[in-house]
């Protein structure tokens, strides 16, 4: 993929999930697709599921996860495996978005409270590993949590979140699909969209 710290434009969208345990619903795939760049907080499962990653750039920046161990993933990806880190800083018009996969976090009471200890000068924190969705922006940095963009433990849905940054205007998105069934065939281009509600800062 991508090192972080390259120029990225003035404008840009960025799809951005978690916790897909191997597997990546294709409704979150699309999503990606139709934005500039795309971020993966972690709890990735396999190197198939970075590959269909495909925003507008190609650019893809994740982290690992608790469950991204060699024991999880194909022994053919260990390679790929090695190459995570913990945390990513990616520079933005406006700020830098902080992402590491919270399995650090151990207070689970003051979770945001320590993320953004942790974190300081983001204008925004993106975590993972509890698959539950949190946007939490009534602070800055923000604190948020795309969910599960597979289909284990989605709470609801497969879910990620679209963060749109214009200059110094930085706006947020959830997108939540309705649960599939395993085993299901794929879904109509639109699927089923539950929630799209929009968070500006």
């Amino acid at each position: 993929m991508f090192p972080l710290g390259a120029a990225v434009p003035d404008a840009v969208t960025i799809a951005i999930i978690s916790d897909t345990h191997g597997y990546l619903d294709h409704r979150i795939a699309e999503v990606i697709s139709n934005c500039d760049l795309a971020i993966h907080a972690g709890d990735i499962g396999n190197n198939a599921v970075l590959q269909q990653m495909t925003p507008r750039s190609g650019r893809v920046f994740y982290v690992q996860g608790n469950n991204d161990t060699p024991a999880r993933w194909p022994e053919a990806e260990h390679p790929v495996l090695a190459a995570l880190c913990e945390q990513q800083t990616l520079q933005l018009p406006g700020g830098a978005i902080a992402v590491e996969h919270g399995h650090r976090v151990w207070d689970t009471h003051r979770y945001h409270q320590r993320l953004r200890k942790r974190h300081p000068h983001a204008r925004a924190i993106v975590y993972g590993h509890t698959h539950r969705r949190v946007c939490d922006t009534q602070e800055v940095p923000w604190v948020i949590n795309p969910g599960a963009a597979g289909r284990n433990r989605t709470f609801g849905g497969p879910s990620c979140l679209v963060l749109t940054v214009a200059g110094d205007k930085w706006r947020v998105r959830k997108c939540c699909f309705d649960p599939m069934p395993r085993g299901s065939k794929r879904r109509t281009r639109n699927g089923a969209m539950l929630k799209n509600a929009a968070l500006t800062g």
